[in-house]
């Protein structure tokens, strides 16, 4: 039971934290002359001028989201957005405080260009993979269930982790109702479905999509980790076959293997996959067509983007319209997620600020010494991988984006010139930068349960559902170590 005055209590100590965070920060009259100097210089010149403590809400908040559902999670399940709010304030008072005209723009850019534009795009694909249906009479064979997995890998490129983790989970679990083992099913399809098939469009993953909303053009991830997704993904399938074999012989449920060969496949909601195209269309044109801007508050807003998400919403409101209320029903659709998604969302994308400005700054920030440490390829593959298993994976992709961007000295209107391998322009070292931070922050999301955000979801339909899920580290030293680890070194040797 959590007592009365908790909340009471929890105001009183974000008052004092906040109060600490501010004694850090530029006197204010510093910052009004450093506020002129930010309207032509941009985000290099906050960098330069930001101290270290200035990222300590965003450590708070990432550290909150990986240790509060495991040490207090009844507190955490029930007030995770006041404690997301209580981060961004802390930063954002005596930011706004500091830096008074600057901390506006920053912020109220954040929020259009990144934060509005990524929940969308989420929110409209969990709307409208909630509307898809699979049924019929399914049997978990080991082949059927390989099957399965396959099609939720492809599937995530293009409806996204959540939309194919949300549309495939239900099916494999009704499938699987009378095996005995099957927390391995589950931890494969997290693998699988929910973190390594979204690494081929910015539909996929939202790393990927963050890199299409900075100038990374559409299909510049299809054609370049192509390789790097069928052979991690390939080497995972055929393990689990053998694996899911195992498990199958060892349950002694014979004639199995003949029954699945008459299987039906039922698959209603047809409509959503229209609204699917819609979205997918939408978003290609949003990255070809350039038609002017508008300013807001500093902040350019691109028409293209405009049109892009308004019609990304259209298509998750008509989904609710056209699709009848018995298919959501069927697939046991709530709003829980997608809503604890946003709030913790909109703590990091605030939080998170400091560290890309200061990161921006180059060897004339704080956090210098990342970027001298960080030398190529493989150094960029395994770090953010590394942070994206215990973070998340979104804001991992941002911060070490904008590193090898401070390391070659580019900016974000120079990035498809430089990634388009025909032209003069091309710069290999950052196409190589592109591909280890793209693969390291997509796959490795697969880690541990906090890496990505389908990953919680799938492990608690599955316990709804009966199946004894290994804990936190459970997951790790008996999954991921054994397993994903000795497959990104192959990765890592291979490719960078």
């Amino acid at each position: 039971m959590i007592r009365p005055d908790a909340n009471r209590k929890t105001i009183l100590f974000c008052l004092f934290l906040l109060l600490l965070v501010a004694a850090f920060y530029p006197h204010p009259a510093q910052g009004a002359v450093e506020s002129q100097q930010l309207q032509t210089t941009g985000h290099e010149t906050i960098g330069r001028e930001l101290p270290i403590w200035s990222i300590l809400p965003f450590v708070g908040l990432l550290l909150s989201i990986a240790l509060g559902p495991l040490a207090m999670p009844h507190f955490w399940h029930r007030h995770y957005g006041k404690i997301s709010a209580c981060w961004a304030v802390l930063f954002a008072v005596p930011f706004l405080f500091a830096f008074p005209g600057t901390a506006v723009r920053e912020i109220v850019h954040v929020f259009l260009v990144d934060y509005i534009p990524f929940i969308i795009l989420l929110w409209s694909l969990f709307t409208i993979s909630g509307g898809i249906v699979i049924g019929g009479d399914l049997k978990g064979t080991p082949f059927f269930n390989t099957i399965m997995l396959l099609i939720g890998t492809i599937l995530a490129s293009w409806v996204g982790t959540t939309g194919a983790a949300m549309i495939m989970i239900r099916p494999v679990l009704k499938a699987n109702r009378d095996r005995l083992r099957k927390a391995h099913l589950i931890c494969f399809f997290i693998f699988l479905v929910a973190n390594i098939g979204g690494a081929l469009t910015p539909l996929g993953d939202p790393p990927l999509f963050l890199g299409f909303l900075h100038n990374v053009p559409f299909f510049w991830v299809t054609v370049n980790l192509y390789s790097h997704m069928f052979f991690s993904a390939g080497i995972l399938l055929v393990l689990f076959y053998f694996v899911d074999r195992f498990h199958f012989r060892k349950e002694e449920v014979k004639g199995q293997e003949k029954a699945h060969t008459g299987v039906r496949i039922k698959i209603e909601g047809l409509i959503n996959f229209t609204f699917l195209a819609g979205v997918i269309v939408a978003i290609l044109i949003s990255g070809y067509w350039q038609h002017g801007h508008i300013d807001l508050l500093g902040t350019r807003i691109q028409y293209q983007n405009l049109f892009r998400d308004i019609v990304i919403l259209i298509m998750g409101f008509l989904s609710l319209y056209f699709t009848p209320a018995q298919y959501r029903e069927a697939n046991d659709f709530g709003w829980a997620p997608m809503k604890e998604v946003a709030k913790i969302f909109a703590g990091i994308f605030v939080t998170i600020i400091p560290a890309l400005a200061i990161l921006r700054a180059g060897n004339e920030g704080a956090l210098s010494w990342i970027i001298s440490s960080i030398r190529g390829p493989f150094h960029y593959f395994w770090v953010s991988g590394f942070l994206s298993s215990f973070l998340d994976n979104a804001p991992t992709y941002l911060t070490f984006f904008n590193t090898a961007l401070a390391k070659l000295r580019m900016t974000e209107a120079m990035i498809p010139a430089a990634l388009d391998v025909t032209g003069a322009a091309c710069n290999v070292e950052f196409i190589g930068y592109l591909k280890a931070i793209s693969a390291g922050s997509v796959f490795m999301g697969a880690n541990t349960y906090i890496g990505n955000a389908p990953n919680f979801m799938i492990k608690s339909i599955a316990e709804e559902a009966g199946i004894i899920m290994p804990s936190f580290f459970g997951y790790i030293f008996k999954y991921s170590l054994p397993i994903l680890i000795p497959v990104f070194i192959l990765v890592s040797w291979i490719f960078f």
